[in-house]
């Protein structure tokens, strides 16, 4: 048996005012519905992000460069989407000192994403 323990990251989504109604009330106008939560959860949950996770996991690349260089990405966009991913505790990026340069090795450090919505 493994002992190997799973690691969880729980997102909550709490409503508010209406935040997740698709149908809009006599009397509440477009600019009452904030979405930044959804919004927020769509960047971090793209298909991209699923690619990314994925080939960290799979290939264990060494550097974001060669993490972008598997994906067939530019650095900078792939740079932006690991900084988010990282922000949100899904990886951790390993500092490691070559010649004479840093490279950061990202890392995934979670198993299992829950989310919950709270209404």
């Amino acid at each position: 048996m493994s002992t190997e323990r799973i690691k969880t990251r729980e997102i909550t989504i709490t409503e508010y005012k209406g935040v997740f109604s698709i149908f809009r009330k006599k009397g509440i106008s477009k600019k009452d519905y904030d979405f930044s939560g959804l919004q927020a959860l769509r960047q971090l949950l793209s298909n991209e992000k699923a690619r990314i996770l994925h080939v960290i996991k799979t290939k264990k690349p060494k550097s974001i460069y060669e993490l972008a260089k598997i994906l067939n990405r530019g650095f900078k966009s792939v740079n932006d989407d690991i900084k988010l991913l990282e922000r949100w505790g899904f990886i951790d990026l390993i500092e490691e000192k070559t010649k004479d340069r840093t490279r950061y090795r990202p890392e995934i450090v979670v198993d299992t994403i829950t989310i919950h919505i709270r209404i």
